[in-house]
Protein backbone atom coordinates (compact mmCIF):
# COMPACT_ATOMS: atom_id res chain seq x y z
CA UNK A 1 0.00 0.00 0.00
CA UNK A 2 1.53 3.44 -0.88
CA UNK A 3 1.53 6.36 1.75
CA UNK A 4 1.18 9.68 1.80
CA UNK A 5 1.77 13.05 3.91
CA UNK A 6 0.30 16.19 3.48
CA UNK A 7 3.25 18.76 5.76
CA UNK A 8 2.93 22.54 5.90
CA UNK A 9 5.81 24.78 6.39
CA UNK A 10 5.72 27.58 8.47
CA UNK A 11 7.34 29.79 10.28
CA UNK A 12 8.66 33.96 10.27
CA UNK A 13 10.16 35.78 7.40
CA UNK A 14 13.69 34.45 6.37
CA UNK A 15 13.66 31.76 8.09
CA UNK A 16 14.32 29.48 5.36
CA UNK A 17 11.15 27.75 4.21
CA UNK A 18 11.44 28.08 0.41
CA UNK A 19 15.17 26.77 0.93
CA UNK A 20 14.05 23.70 2.55
CA UNK A 21 11.54 23.17 -0.17
CA UNK A 22 14.25 23.58 -2.88
CA UNK A 23 16.45 20.91 -0.70
CA UNK A 24 14.35 18.60 -0.41
CA UNK A 25 12.38 18.64 -3.69
CA UNK A 26 15.51 18.91 -5.37
CA UNK A 27 14.76 21.34 -7.68
CA UNK A 28 14.82 25.18 -7.46
CA UNK A 29 10.30 25.33 -7.13
CA UNK A 30 10.14 28.48 -4.61
CA UNK A 31 11.90 31.47 -5.19
CA UNK A 32 14.55 32.96 -2.07
CA UNK A 33 16.22 35.72 -1.14
CA UNK A 34 17.21 37.91 1.50
CA UNK A 35 14.86 40.06 1.23
CA UNK A 36 11.45 39.53 4.16
CA UNK A 37 8.22 37.90 2.42
CA UNK A 38 9.52 36.68 -0.89
CA UNK A 39 6.68 34.07 -0.76
CA UNK A 40 3.81 35.76 -1.89
CA UNK A 41 0.97 32.53 -2.04
CA UNK A 42 0.76 28.88 -0.93
CA UNK A 43 3.33 26.83 -3.18
CA UNK A 44 3.38 23.06 -2.96
CA UNK A 45 6.08 20.74 -3.63
CA UNK A 46 6.41 17.14 -4.22
CA UNK A 47 9.00 14.47 -3.28
CA UNK A 48 8.51 10.66 -3.75
CA UNK A 49 10.29 8.39 -1.67
CA UNK A 50 9.87 4.39 -2.76
CA UNK A 51 6.01 4.36 -2.32
CA UNK A 52 5.87 7.86 -0.09
CA UNK A 53 4.63 10.32 -1.41
CA UNK A 54 5.07 13.60 0.51
CA UNK A 55 3.81 16.94 -0.35
CA UNK A 56 4.70 20.30 1.05
CA UNK A 57 3.41 23.48 1.35
CA UNK A 58 5.83 26.95 1.45
CA UNK A 59 3.82 29.53 3.15
CA UNK A 60 4.38 33.22 3.23
CA UNK A 61 6.55 34.53 6.50
CA UNK A 62 4.74 35.56 9.52
CA UNK A 63 4.47 39.37 9.56
CA UNK A 64 2.67 42.57 10.83
CA UNK A 65 -0.03 42.95 7.78
CA UNK A 66 0.61 46.32 6.32
CA UNK A 67 -1.71 46.08 3.36
CA UNK A 68 -3.93 44.20 1.90
CA UNK A 69 -1.31 41.85 -0.28
CA UNK A 70 0.12 40.92 3.46
CA UNK A 71 -3.06 40.36 4.53
CA UNK A 72 -3.93 37.70 2.15
CA UNK A 73 -0.40 36.28 2.56
CA UNK A 74 -1.36 35.92 6.40
CA UNK A 75 -4.51 34.19 5.80
CA UNK A 76 -2.61 31.54 3.65
CA UNK A 77 -0.62 30.60 6.13
CA UNK A 78 -3.70 30.07 8.43
CA UNK A 79 -5.57 28.33 5.89
CA UNK A 80 -2.72 26.19 5.00
CA UNK A 81 -1.86 24.51 8.82
CA UNK A 82 -5.18 22.94 8.31
CA UNK A 83 -6.43 19.68 7.14
CA UNK A 84 -3.04 18.38 6.65
CA UNK A 85 -1.02 15.92 8.13
CA UNK A 86 1.64 17.98 10.16
CA UNK A 87 3.43 21.00 10.43
CA UNK A 88 7.30 22.02 9.70
CA UNK A 89 7.89 24.70 11.88
CA UNK A 90 10.85 26.44 10.96
CA UNK A 91 13.29 29.10 12.99
CA UNK A 92 16.37 31.06 12.76
CA UNK A 93 17.95 29.75 15.71
CA UNK A 94 20.07 33.02 15.66
CA UNK A 95 16.89 34.98 16.66
CA UNK A 96 14.69 34.91 19.61
CA UNK A 97 11.07 33.66 18.94
CA UNK A 98 8.12 36.50 18.52
CA UNK A 99 5.02 36.70 19.79
CA UNK A 100 3.21 35.67 16.37
CA UNK A 101 5.67 32.62 16.13
CA UNK A 102 4.36 31.39 19.21
CA UNK A 103 0.77 32.04 19.10
CA UNK A 104 0.89 29.77 15.75
CA UNK A 105 2.70 27.27 17.83
CA UNK A 106 0.19 27.09 20.96
CA UNK A 107 -2.96 26.78 18.28
CA UNK A 108 -1.44 24.10 16.56
CA UNK A 109 -0.52 22.33 19.82
CA UNK A 110 -3.98 23.28 20.73
CA UNK A 111 -5.39 21.36 17.51
CA UNK A 112 -3.08 18.43 18.12
CA UNK A 113 -1.18 18.74 15.11
CA UNK A 114 1.85 16.90 15.00
CA UNK A 115 4.72 19.99 14.55
CA UNK A 116 8.26 19.25 13.56
CA UNK A 117 10.82 22.30 15.19
CA UNK A 118 13.13 22.30 12.65
CA UNK A 119 15.88 25.43 13.94
CA UNK A 120 17.65 26.66 10.96
CA UNK A 121 21.13 28.24 10.37
CA UNK A 122 22.91 26.74 13.08
CA UNK A 123 25.86 27.27 10.60
CA UNK A 124 25.85 31.16 11.69
CA UNK A 125 26.25 29.88 15.30
CA UNK A 126 29.44 30.45 17.00
CA UNK A 127 28.65 28.19 19.78
CA UNK A 128 26.95 25.27 19.14
CA UNK A 129 26.07 25.05 23.02
CA UNK A 130 24.12 28.39 22.54
CA UNK A 131 21.29 25.67 21.21
CA UNK A 132 20.86 23.66 24.07
CA UNK A 133 18.85 26.64 25.90
CA UNK A 134 16.70 27.84 23.04
CA UNK A 135 15.59 23.82 22.64
CA UNK A 136 15.39 23.69 26.14
CA UNK A 137 12.50 26.69 25.98
CA UNK A 138 10.97 25.75 23.42
CA UNK A 139 9.93 22.06 24.48
CA UNK A 140 9.25 23.37 28.57
CA UNK A 141 6.26 25.09 26.79
CA UNK A 142 5.42 23.82 23.55
CA UNK A 143 5.16 19.71 22.33
CA UNK A 144 7.20 18.80 19.09
CA UNK A 145 7.28 15.47 17.02
CA UNK A 146 10.66 15.87 16.96
CA UNK A 147 13.00 19.30 17.26
CA UNK A 148 16.03 19.11 14.56
CA UNK A 149 18.81 21.62 13.98
CA UNK A 150 19.84 22.00 10.46
CA UNK A 151 21.33 24.47 7.79
CA UNK A 152 19.76 24.25 4.71
CA UNK A 153 22.23 26.10 2.65
CA UNK A 154 25.02 23.18 3.65
CA UNK A 155 22.21 20.48 3.60
CA UNK A 156 23.22 19.85 6.50
CA UNK A 157 20.46 17.70 8.84
CA UNK A 158 17.73 18.03 5.53
CA UNK A 159 17.66 14.15 5.62
CA UNK A 160 16.71 14.10 9.01
CA UNK A 161 13.51 16.14 8.52
CA UNK A 162 12.43 13.97 5.49
CA UNK A 163 12.54 11.00 7.53
CA UNK A 164 10.76 12.63 10.42
CA UNK A 165 8.22 13.13 8.15
CA UNK A 166 8.29 9.64 6.72
CA UNK A 167 7.16 8.39 9.79
CA UNK A 168 3.86 10.29 10.00
CA UNK A 169 2.66 9.09 6.36
CA UNK A 170 -0.74 7.60 6.11
CA UNK A 171 -1.71 4.88 4.00
CA UNK A 172 -3.12 6.48 0.99
CA UNK A 173 -3.09 6.48 -2.74
CA UNK A 174 -0.63 9.21 -4.24
CA UNK A 175 -2.64 12.23 -5.31
CA UNK A 176 0.28 13.39 -7.40
CA UNK A 177 2.02 12.03 -10.70
CA UNK A 178 5.13 10.02 -9.24
CA UNK A 179 7.43 12.22 -11.43
CA UNK A 180 5.49 15.50 -10.56
CA UNK A 181 7.49 18.05 -8.48
CA UNK A 182 5.03 21.40 -8.42
CA UNK A 183 1.72 21.94 -8.91
CA UNK A 184 2.90 25.86 -10.11
CA UNK A 185 2.08 26.11 -13.69
CA UNK A 186 4.81 26.77 -16.06
CA UNK A 187 4.03 30.66 -16.06
CA UNK A 188 4.01 30.75 -12.14
CA UNK A 189 7.07 29.26 -12.16
CA UNK A 190 8.91 31.40 -15.26
CA UNK A 191 7.51 34.98 -13.16
CA UNK A 192 8.99 33.77 -9.92
CA UNK A 193 12.39 33.38 -11.33
CA UNK A 194 12.33 36.59 -12.96
CA UNK A 195 10.97 37.94 -9.56
CA UNK A 196 13.95 36.25 -7.73
CA UNK A 197 15.81 38.47 -9.71
CA UNK A 198 14.74 41.28 -9.21
CA UNK A 199 14.67 40.63 -5.70
CA UNK A 200 18.58 39.88 -5.54
CA UNK A 201 19.29 43.57 -7.54
CA UNK A 202 17.14 45.72 -5.79
CA UNK A 203 17.30 47.65 -2.30
CA UNK A 204 15.05 49.14 -0.30
CA UNK A 205 11.10 49.36 -0.84
CA UNK A 206 10.77 48.56 -4.51
CA UNK A 207 11.30 45.07 -4.45
CA UNK A 208 8.10 44.85 -1.99
CA UNK A 209 5.90 46.58 -4.71
CA UNK A 210 6.63 44.25 -7.82
CA UNK A 211 4.88 42.06 -9.03
CA UNK A 212 5.71 39.79 -12.73
CA UNK A 213 2.84 38.43 -14.99
CA UNK A 214 3.90 35.89 -17.92
CA UNK A 215 1.61 36.75 -20.52
CA UNK A 216 3.17 34.13 -23.03
CA UNK A 217 5.20 31.26 -22.89
CA UNK A 218 5.36 29.23 -26.50
CA UNK A 219 8.26 27.04 -27.68
CA UNK A 220 9.19 27.15 -31.24
CA UNK A 221 7.47 25.15 -34.14
CA UNK A 222 10.80 25.04 -35.95
CA UNK A 223 13.37 25.76 -33.36
CA UNK A 224 14.41 24.11 -30.12
CA UNK A 225 13.48 27.91 -28.64
CA UNK A 226 11.06 28.80 -25.88
CA UNK A 227 10.23 32.50 -26.12
CA UNK A 228 8.81 34.03 -22.74
CA UNK A 229 7.07 37.64 -22.43
CA UNK A 230 6.65 38.63 -19.12
CA UNK A 231 5.41 42.50 -17.73
CA UNK A 232 6.94 43.74 -14.33
CA UNK A 233 4.41 45.78 -12.25
CA UNK A 234 5.88 48.36 -10.07
CA UNK A 235 3.67 50.47 -8.10
CA UNK A 236 5.46 54.11 -8.86
CA UNK A 237 6.70 55.80 -12.07
CA UNK A 238 10.21 56.49 -10.15
CA UNK A 239 10.28 52.88 -8.93
CA UNK A 240 9.73 52.01 -12.94
CA UNK A 241 13.16 54.23 -13.86
CA UNK A 242 14.76 52.45 -11.19
CA UNK A 243 13.80 49.23 -12.56
CA UNK A 244 14.76 50.03 -15.56
CA UNK A 245 18.00 51.41 -14.71
CA UNK A 246 20.22 53.86 -16.51
CA UNK A 247 20.08 52.79 -20.03
CA UNK A 248 17.98 50.35 -19.79
CA UNK A 249 20.98 48.70 -17.29
CA UNK A 250 19.22 47.00 -14.41
CA UNK A 251 16.53 45.63 -16.67
CA UNK A 252 19.00 44.20 -18.68
CA UNK A 253 21.26 42.21 -15.78
CA UNK A 254 18.13 41.15 -14.05
CA UNK A 255 16.76 39.58 -17.54
CA UNK A 256 19.63 38.00 -18.10
CA UNK A 257 20.04 36.31 -14.84
CA UNK A 258 16.73 34.89 -14.94
CA UNK A 259 16.87 33.85 -18.78
CA UNK A 260 20.00 31.12 -17.65
CA UNK A 261 18.01 30.13 -14.91
CA UNK A 262 15.18 29.35 -16.97
CA UNK A 263 17.08 27.57 -19.62
CA UNK A 264 18.73 25.56 -16.57
CA UNK A 265 15.27 24.60 -15.07
CA UNK A 266 13.26 23.68 -18.68
CA UNK A 267 16.31 22.19 -20.39
CA UNK A 268 15.68 24.78 -23.20
CA UNK A 269 16.93 27.89 -24.90
CA UNK A 270 14.96 31.03 -23.62
CA UNK A 271 14.03 34.23 -25.63
CA UNK A 272 13.38 36.15 -22.76
CA UNK A 273 11.55 39.62 -22.81
CA UNK A 274 10.24 42.18 -19.97
CA UNK A 275 8.51 44.63 -19.74
CA UNK A 276 8.19 46.72 -16.62
CA UNK A 277 4.82 48.91 -16.28
CA UNK A 278 3.01 51.08 -13.28
CA UNK A 279 -0.10 50.22 -11.05
CA UNK A 280 -0.70 51.96 -8.19
CA UNK A 281 -0.64 51.01 -5.00
CA UNK A 282 -1.63 47.61 -6.20
CA UNK A 283 -0.77 45.36 -3.05
CA UNK A 284 -3.93 48.14 -1.89
CA UNK A 285 -6.12 47.04 -4.53
CA UNK A 286 -8.09 43.64 -4.45
CA UNK A 287 -8.80 43.32 -8.02
CA UNK A 288 -4.83 43.31 -9.08
CA UNK A 289 -3.78 41.31 -6.16
CA UNK A 290 -6.42 38.56 -7.70
CA UNK A 291 -5.29 39.17 -11.16
CA UNK A 292 -1.34 38.33 -9.78
CA UNK A 293 -2.83 35.24 -8.35
CA UNK A 294 -1.95 36.43 -5.38
CA UNK A 295 -5.24 36.14 -2.99
CA UNK A 296 -5.67 33.27 -1.39
CA UNK A 297 -6.79 29.85 -3.19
Amino acid sequence: MSKTAFVTIAGRTNAGKSSLLNAIVGEKIASVSNKPQTTRTRITGIKNIGDVQLVFFDTPGLHKPVNKLSEHMLNTVRESVSDIDAVIFMADCTKKINDQELELLRSLNNAKMPVILVLNKIDLLKNKDELAPVISQMTSELEFQAVIPVSVTQNNGVDIVISEIIKLAQDSVHYFPDDMITDQPEKVLAAEMIREKLLGLLKDEVPHGIAVGVEEMSEREDKDILDISAVIYCERESHKGIVIGKGGAMLKKASTAARYELENFFQIQVNLKCWVKVKEDWRNREGLIRSFGLSEK
